[in-house]
């Protein structure tokens, strides 16, 4: 049991989306205590912003438990939430960028410090849509097939915006200085 869940959320969790407390596979309480975190580390990236990050995630993670029986029984749970959660996240945005609105949606920066700002910067270069492929191969470590699968896109799709992404990164000095690879040559 994770200590730090409120005490009605346990209650819920090991009572299962059935109610009745007889385990149907895995657990939702198994899954979120395994993959909360990750999740919500790979939403924080690919969105740039930790506040919005973490209200998709409890959102996704809240519409996974209404839907446990059918989502638990996925090949990949993981992909389900993350995808679920980016996607509530890309309707907050759009509101947010409708006129009127104070936000430009995306041009928030992380209030996260568990990124590298190198990263950080060198990521904000893409747009979302590549970072969530960027984020989904090399971050959490999904194969190309996983990847399509949680972001509800075709393998091909995933390829072109990997590759797009990779060119933009190649060519980021943000990058490049964390490596060592500034015109200075290195003994």
């Amino acid at each position: 049991m994770d200590p730090t869940l409120p005490d009605d959320e346990t209650l819920l969790l090991v009572a299962g989306p059935s109610g009745d407390g007889a385990p149907s596979g895995p657990s939702f309480e198994t899954f979120y205590v395994r993959h909360r975190d990750p999740i919500g580390r790979a939403l924080a990236l690919t969105l740039r912003d930790a506040s919005l990050a973490a209200d998709a995630l409890d959102e996704a993670m809240a519409r996974a438990y209404q839907r446990w029986e059918q989502v638990g029984s996925l090949a990949n749970p993981a992909g389900w939430v993350y995808r679920v959660g980016l996607n509530w996240a890309r309707s907050v945005l759009r509101k947010l960028s409708r006129p009127g609105r104070a936000r430009r949606a995306f041009e928030m920066v992380s209030a996260s410090p568990t990124f590298d700002a190198d990263i950080d910067r060198a990521l904000r270069q893409l747009n979302v849509d590549q970072r969530a492929v960027v984020v989904c191969r090399f971050f959490i470590g999904y194969s190309e097939l996983e990847t399509a699968e949680a972001l509800g896109i075709r393998p091909g799709t995933v390829k072109s915006r990997l590759s797009r992404a990779l060119d933009t990164l190649r060519s980021s000095a943000h990058l490049r200085s964390m490596a060592g690879l500034n015109e200075e040559v290195h003994p």
